[in-house]
Formats: structure tokens, C-alpha cells, sequence
């Protein structure tokens, strides 16, 4: 493949909703972050931090399939539906795996759609100077019906789809600029997500058993100067039975000594320390003034570097 991987434009956070005729709005899909190239001969699906997924996704490997375009950069969200909603939990048990006898008997059994929100190049031109309204006219224009692929839909009224979101139980929105360009690896507040549902990346520094499983992990997030912090304990969550043994398995090689915190967690009674090498993704409900969350539910394990979970997602 010729074209070279971007890393995507990200929003950043917000409290309050913008005023002015040139904001938009969309939903913020509890997924994966996916941008699907073409160069016109061969394609593939690369994650935010750069690794392919293009074995994951085999119903999405050919962009020629949903895109009319000659050469393309498709950005999106890659979600699958539990309930009728949109979960993490669920898009995981596509997106973690490795082998392609497990892939195939996966597809049916956990169906994806990937929800494009942007386009960044097209027929061998650049977008990323051409204004967000200039973009969405183009990405209409060239994707084609696909039953794996929509458009996300954009609204003009920000505070009536965050109402409708909150009233879904959704994760949130996304506030976008009509006259913003697209800056890669770049995060300014032309883009402004606003949660329903607060979620944090953490990294797993001691875990509690129960008759010999692993019942509940103790989570914690690096500052700068790379000291790990206590954010928590969570055991409730989407993980099965077979997760929790997985997980358990995993615990063997990790268990340590050295506690791993920079400080020792209020919840130490009975925990068993790791090396802080497993990181899960939690929705929760709020931050306390303690600097522990609140209602933690794990969601998923996840296959991002440790030091990546980092305090400013506080903020």
C-alpha cells in the first residue's frame, strides 16, 4: 500500500455545548477508531495508534466495495451493536483477535458496522486543507450502500442531539467546526466531545481473588513523571466467566512483590500485586475529590501500552 498511515485528528473535552451556526454535531460511537485506505490497488484498515486490523474486519478489507472513489482515506468508528446500542465489549471480541479460523466463525456471530465520519483524500487528492463542509459533501458523494457501512449522520442542533443521547444512554457527541480543516495527530477545540458516559484507559496494578479466580483489578494511571497513581477498584462489568479465567491465567506470569503505586491504595487489603502490564478499558460515573472513580464497569481489555494510560485523561 502507497499511502502512507495518519494518525487522526481527535476531539477534545468539553462541558459545554458551542453557539454559532457553523458548529455540527454527531454521535460519539463507543467503538474503534478506524481509517480505511485505498490506493486504487490494494487496501487496508489501520487503527488510531497505526496497527492493522484489516485481518479483524474482513467484510470491510475492500473500500472499493462502499467507496466509488479511484484512491481513498476513509475516518470513522468501527462498533458493534448489544442491545441495540453500541459496545465496546462487544467490538473487542472482533478487534483482539488474531487467528483467521476465529475471525470467520466471529463475522456472523458478532457483526460490525463502520460508522464514517470524514474523508481525507480522494481520486489521488488531498482533503485535509478543504473545510469539514467541503469534506462531508465529498464523503456523501462517493460512499456507496454497503450493509456493513453508513454516513454518520450530522445535526445542526448540538443541544437537541445531546438530549437525545442522554435520553439513549449513549456515550456522548461530538461538536465539529464546519470550517475546520483536518490536522493529523492534531486535538484543538474545533472538535468538542461532550460524555454522557465518562470513560478512562487504565492499567491494572493488583488484582483480589475469589476461590482461586481473579474477582476485581486495581487500576491506575501515570503522571509525567511516571509514577503510577491508584484511581480504583472495579470487578463489575460486560467481562464473561471465560474472560475472568483468561484473565486469571494471565495474572500468573505478572504476580510480584513490589507494589507497583506510588502511594498505597486504600483498597490493599487482600490485593495481590502485579507488574502493571494489562490495560482495560471502564466507563464510571465521576471523578471524587479523592482522585478515585466512581461506579467503575470494565468494559474490555484492551492491547495498548501501559504507559498510554496517563492522568490527563482527567481532564
Amino acid at each position: 500500500m502507497k499511502l502512507q498511515p495518519l494518525t487522526p485528528f481527535e476531539p477534545v473535552l468539553a462541558y459545554g455545548i458551542p453557539s454559532g451556526s457553523q458548529w455540527i454535531a454527531q454521535i460519539k460511537w463507543d467503538g474503534v477508531r478506524m481509517l480505511a485506505y485505498y490506493d486504487g490497488t490494494s487496501a487496508e484498515l489501520i487503527n488510531r495508534r497505526g496497527n492493522r486490523r484489516t485481518l479483524q474486519y474482513p467484510e470491510l478489507a475492500r473500500p472499493e466495495a462502499y467507496c466509488r472513489a479511484g484512491s481513498v482515506i476513509l475516518d470513522g468508528e468501527i462498533i458493534a451493536l448489544s442491545g441495540g446500542k453500541p459496545s465496546f465489549h462487544e467490538v473487542m471480541r472482533r478487534d483482539s483477535l488474531k487467528n483467521e479460523a476465529a475471525i470467520a466463525v466471529a463475522v456472523p456471530r458478532v457483526p460490525v458496522l463502520y460508522m464514517v465520519f470524514d474523508i481525507l483524500y480522494c481520486n489521488g487528492s488531498w482533503l485535509l486543507d478543504e473545510p469539514l463542509s467541503r469534506r462531508q459533501e465529498l464523503l456523501k458523494e462517493h460512499l456507496l450502500p454497503h450493509p456493513h457501512v453508513q454516513q454518520v449522520p450530522s445535526y445542526h442542533d448540538p443541544a437537541q442531539l445531546f438530549s437525545a443521547a442522554r435520553k439513549g444512554s449513549l456515550e456522548g457527541i461530538v461538536c465539529k467546526d464546519l470550517n475546520s480543516t483536518y490536522a493529523p495527530g492534531g486535538k484543538d477545540k474545533r472538535w468538542q466531545k461532550l460524555k454522557i458516559i465518562s470513560d478512562v484507559t487504565a492499567v491494572a496494578g493488583g488484582v483480589t481473588f475469589r476461590d482461586g479466580q481473579v474477582n476485581a483489578l486495581l487500576f491506575g494511571l501515570y503522571d509525567d513523571a511516571g509514577k503510577l497513581h491508584y484511581i480504583g477498584h472495579a470487578g463489575a462489568g460486560r467481562m464473561t466467566v471465560q474472560d475472568w479465567r483468561t484473565l486469571t491465567a494471565q495474572i500468573e506470569g505478572l504476580i510480584t512483590e513490589r507494589m507497583p503505586f506510588a502511594e498505597l491504595p486504600e483498597r490493599s487489603k487482600g490485593a495481590v500485586w502485579i507488574k502493571p502490564e494489562l490495560v482495560f478499558k471502564l466507563h464510571f460515573l465521576e471523578w471524587n475529590p479523592s482522585g478515585t472513580f466512581r461506579q467503575p464497569v470494565i468494559q474490555a481489555q484492551v492491547g495498548l501500552p501501559p504507559l498510554s494510560c496517563r492522568m490527563d485523561q482527567k481532564s
